[in-house]
């Protein structure tokens, strides 16, 4: 019996999936809980347009995220930040300071998106990594200047 799940059910699938199940599994189980409908007509069509949107809405993410990177890939951010005469400066630049650069310059990245191996303690150029949708990364030039 094809069964559509309406929930996750463990061992079977998740909600939206259509599974091949036997008759009393379905009866006693599935149907019994509310965890599943009949896999004919009008659900299986909504089924199956509820499947498409979610891909087409999945694509449409990726490859406005591949946009954002191909823009952030040419970007140079610039942070100001006090210094010493060493070049050293005074705390450090973090992903907060680097988001906030960012929107700044027209581009909207969450602080836990920007990956940082340590904060920013020198002034200079920095290559740093912004995770965005679906594994793409792009890199942001950040210059690090004395105030």
């Amino acid at each position: 019996m094809k069964i559509l799940l309406v929930k996750d059910v463990k061992g079977q699938g998740k909600a939206g999936d259509i599974i091949n199940v036997s008759d009393g599994y379905a009866r006693n189980f599935l149907l019994a809980r509310k965890l599943g409908v009949l896999a004919e007509g009008k659900a299986l069509n909504e089924a199956m347009q509820k499947k498409e949107s979610e891909a087409y809405q999945l694509q449409k993410r990726k490859d406005k995220a591949q946009a954002d990177k191909a823009q952030l890939d040419t970007a140079t951010v610039r942070v100001k930040v006090k210094a010493g005469e060493s070049g050293k400066i005074f705390g450090s630049v973090t992903s907060k300071e680097i988001s906030t650069a960012l929107a700044e310059a027209g581009y909207q990245v969450d602080k836990k998106d920007i990956v940082l191996d340590a904060p920013i303690k020198q002034i200079g150029r920095q290559m740093v990594e912004v995770k965005l949708f679906g594994g793409v990364t792009a890199r942001v030039n950040v210059v690090v200047e004395a105030e």
